[in-house]
């Protein structure tokens, strides 16, 4: 199917994929996708900006003159005619349109690309086009949309194309300070120059079905190296894959999908702004959580550490099932992988905008298996990093949720870095300038828990467990026998009452009767109710205050009474 307009379709088209005739006017009502194979036809910039806007909403910014022909550019026929023809049959005038507009009521500016503009190639007038938009968005302080398709920087303008990459991706980048989120569409095809700068520079990267993004073509690519490619290569499945974009959603649900992501973004200011809820004795209202150290967990250890594992206990996506409104799941690193052990996204609690970053488990064999039995591997780490930056630049409270048995024991993990990967979080999360809670829901293990739980408040559930090794593994270090790890359990104190009284949890969430497995909607009900306490309790405080009893908290552990004293204490 070839790129076209509503008013140009044919009775009857063909689908480039499957070959399969389907009637214009239904092609057109599908939004161009194929009905049956569901192949998304490249549609025009126009057609593009119609299907996500709303009626009547776009008003175009203004066009910048730039140097048409800086280089008096001929090959076969000269630079200036190319432009005509192109201009001529398009109906546009560059290779991308750029308009304020609402989608769904939110505001936003938008830059769509055209494909059928010489390529949709990055030269002066593309370049600085997206460079006025940016400039608009960070203006009207609304978030930047930008819809790609490119084979890459027009050669026609030379060395001027290439610094493009450079102009546009210092905008993204005052956008990024000025924590006005970003957005790419990733349409077929997005190559070379645009997906090497701003098409990859944004806080949110969605692809269309089968869109191709990648610097190098695959023809190249396989002249140079003498290889074939795999039939998948460079394609929005393959790019999910390879951590490389956020998600994959079809055409039809773009525009809900760009809406949510606005919301979070108009909302995120507000998020230090909500009324806290308290008692008239000035405690938090609702909150079940435990504050102060109380009598020893009646539990054995060892029997506390069995109920952490317990195969049946909720998921951080099963909590947020029951308590959460609105989780938009995002993916990848955006270097090499996308860890399944980890997941997150922004989300609603209670109605407040958060980033939730969580480890994920499994309750059948073969969900553990696809999850990595909660073990993150270093894409995971370092996509936790990325919705906590993320976090940070749009004003969301962080929440994590805890539950592994640590990070994942393997020569990959090791060559690409895991030590350094938690390390990297665990400095972030000591300077993030917004609240972060974290909550150990099972098992926190060493510093695979760790690299998600330098927090502001840290609780726990009743029956979780939280410890430097796990009991086994200490068991056959210290006693050389894994068979005393009940009696490793009782000596670590890894019970969340212990750890309590230590100073490492602020809070111990009660379970119902039959454990939070048995009962996990009200499990959820209290989580829920404790961390809208904490955040009631964190979101008005300044920056400056956060930080600061962020770090005496993680100082005081460990120290001498009289240096916690010093130091102050957590407030």
């Amino acid at each position: 199917m070839t790129q076209t307009s509503p008013s140009a379709i044919a009775d009857w088209v063909a689908c480039r994929r499957c070959r399969t005739p389907v009637y214009g006017k239904r092609f057109t009502r599908d939004l161009c996708v194929c009905p049956d194979c569901g192949h998304h036809a490249p549609i025009t910039a126009p057609r593009r900006l119609e299907q996500l806007l709303d009626e009547g909403s776009a008003v175009p910014l203004p066009s910048p003159r730039t140097p048409e022909d800086p280089l008096g550019f001929v090959d076969t026929a000269p630079y200036r005619e190319r432009l005509r023809l192109a201009r001529e049959s398009t109906g546009l005038d560059e290779a991308v349109i750029c308009v304020r507009g609402t989608i769904e009521e939110r505001p936003a500016v938008v830059a769509a690309m055209d494909f059928r503009f010489m390529g949709g190639s990055l030269g002066t007038a593309v370049g600085e086009r997206i460079t006025r938009a940016a400039d608009a968005a960070l203006a009207d302080r609304v978030p930047l949309v930008l819809v790609t398709a490119s084979g890459g920087a027009r050669m026609q303008e030379g060395i001027l194309a290439l610094m493009q990459m450079a102009k546009t991706g210092g905008a993204l980048a005052e956008l990024d300070e000025a924590g006005v989120l970003t957005v790419s569409v990733i349409t077929d095809p997005t190559y070379a120059g645009v997906a090497a700068s701003f098409a990859t520079l944004t806080d949110v990267i969605i692809a269309e079905p089968g869109a191709r993004m990648g610097f190098t073509g695959p023809r190249v690519i396989e002249q140079t190296i003498g290889q074939r490619l795999p039939d998948d290569f460079q394609t929005a499945e393959f790019l999910l894959e390879h951590g490389l974009v956020d998600d994959i959603r079809p055409r039809a649900e773009l525009r809900s999908t760009l809406a949510r992501l606005l919301a979070f973004h108009e909302d995120g200011q507000g998020a230090r702004d909500q009324e806290p809820r308290h008692r008239e004795d000035g405690t938090a209202r609702g909150d079940p959580a435990t504050r102060a150290p109380a009598a020893p967990s009646p539990r054995e250890p060892v029997e506390n550490m069995r109920q952490a594992r317990n195969i049946d206990r909720p998921t951080t996506l099963d909590y947020l099932a029951y308590m959460a409104d609105g989780i938009i799941e995002l993916h990848g690193d955006r270097m090499s992988g996308d860890s399944p052990a980890i997941t997150g996204g922004p989300a609603r609690l209670d109605g407040r905008p958060v980033m939730v970053v969580g480890h994920q488990k499994g309750h059948s064999t073969a969900e553990l298996i696809a999850r990595d039995f909660g073990m993150p591997t270093p894409d995971g780490y370092r996509k936790a990093a990325r919705l906590m930056r993320m976090a940070a630049k749009l004003g969301l409270p962080v929440v994590t949720f805890i539950d592994t048995p640590g990070a994942h024991p393997g020569i990959e993990a090791e060559e690409r870095g895991q030590a350094i990967a938690i390390a990297e979080n665990l400095r972030l999360m000591a300077r993030l300038p917004v609240p972060i809670i974290a909550v150990v829901t099972g098992e926190g293990g060493s510093g695979g828990a760790l690299a998600l739980g330098v927090a502001d408040r840290v609780l726990a559930f009743e029956s979780s467990i939280y410890s430097v090794i796990s009991p086994e593994g200490c068991a056959a270090i210290l006693w050389r026998d894994r068979a005393r790890a009940a009696e490793a359990a009782a000596a670590l104190r890894i019970d969340a009452g212990a750890q309590l009284s230590l100073g490492v949890v602020d809070g111990v969430i009660p379970e119902p009767e039959e454990g939070v497995q048995g009962d996990p909607m009200l499990a959820a009900e209290r989580l829920g109710a404790a961390l809208t306490a904490a955040l009631d309790e964190l979101s008005p405080r300044p920056v400056e205050a956060l930080l600061r009893d962020r770090r005496r908290r993680f100082r005081g552990m460990g120290a001498a009474p009289a240096d916690r004293d010093q130091e102050g204490g957590a407030t």
